[in-house]
């Protein structure tokens, strides 16, 4: 309740020790599967990287360094201590900060985000990106998972509408505002934003849709891919858009690598 009536940072501070064990953690097997297939690299930068969910998969993958910013001290403070033991040799790093003013420029191989776009409001999402976009260098990529908004005959479609509307109305009465909001970041509708940022981008279906523990390399990809135009100015057994409890699986992620191009 208290966390409820909190400003957002305030919030994730109150639940940082407990984070882990809610089910807005983001699911294990995505973010391995992620890691996979961003593969090795020099320098990795996880935005809203929370407890590190992220950061320990891609420390085993990083050459040099690897960067984690969090708007809570709470969270950083827990990622801090995950990351005390997880492999690799790279440099870690956690910046206390704004995903909105971040302080990088043409620093990193990889950028990822992990269960964050519902903090991004839709009218950020722009400078968000451009954030991105900057940190990024050419030829540098932003790699996420995301889903399609779900069919309005599925129970998830009502219930992550209806949890949208309960902030909206919590946010107009109480101050400070805690931002958080589902079917955010969503494809193909992000495609364009992406674009508009200065993006290449392809996204790839099936990556995730294989039981705990299979091998992917035989999983067909759907791949989309779009250039940037000069005419074109978001744990365990967590309800998700992405699980299919049923298969023990994620059949509805879609991986998204937002390419920013060299030249």
């Amino acid at each position: 309740m208290q966390q409820a009536l909190s400003s957002t940072e305030r919030g994730y501070d109150l639940v940082a020790t407990k984070f882990d064990r809610t089910p807005f953690r983001t699911p294990e097997p995505i973010v391995l599967e992620m890691a996979k297939q961003i593969g090795e690299v020099d320098d990795a930068l996880d935005v809203c990287c929370g407890t590190g969910a992220a950061l320990g998969p891609l420390r085993a993958r990083a050459r040099k360094r690897v960067v984690g910013l969090d708007f809570s001290r709470g969270m950083l403070d827990e990622a801090e201590r995950r990351l005390a033991t997880a492999p690799g040799t790279a440099k870690v790093e956690l910046v206390l900060g704004d995903a909105l003013a971040m302080p990088f420029q043409d620093e990193f191989d990889v950028v990822t985000s992990v269960g964050a776009f519902g903090h991004i409001l839709r009218e950020d999402e722009d400078r968000f990106l451009a954030g991105i976009f900057r940190a990024l260098r050419p030829g540098g990529s932003f790699v996420f998972v995301t889903s399609e908004v779900p069919a309005a005959t599925t129970p998830w479609f009502w219930m992550a509408h209806g949890f949208n509307a309960v902030m909206r109305v919590r946010n107009a009465l109480l101050k400070p505002p805690f931002i958080m909001y589902y079917l955010t970041f969503m494809w193909p509708e992000i495609r364009a934003t992406l674009v508009r940022a200065g993006f290449e981008v392809t996204a790839e279906r099936d990556l995730f849709a294989k039981p705990p523990g299979a091998d992917s390399s035989s999983q067909a990809a759907e791949s989309f891919r779009t250039r940037p135009s000069s005419a074109t100015p978001a744990v365990r057994r967590a309800p998700s858009l992405l699980r299919n409890e049923e298969l023990g699986a994620y059949p509805r992620a879609i991986l998204v690598r937002a390419r920013k191009p060299r030249a």
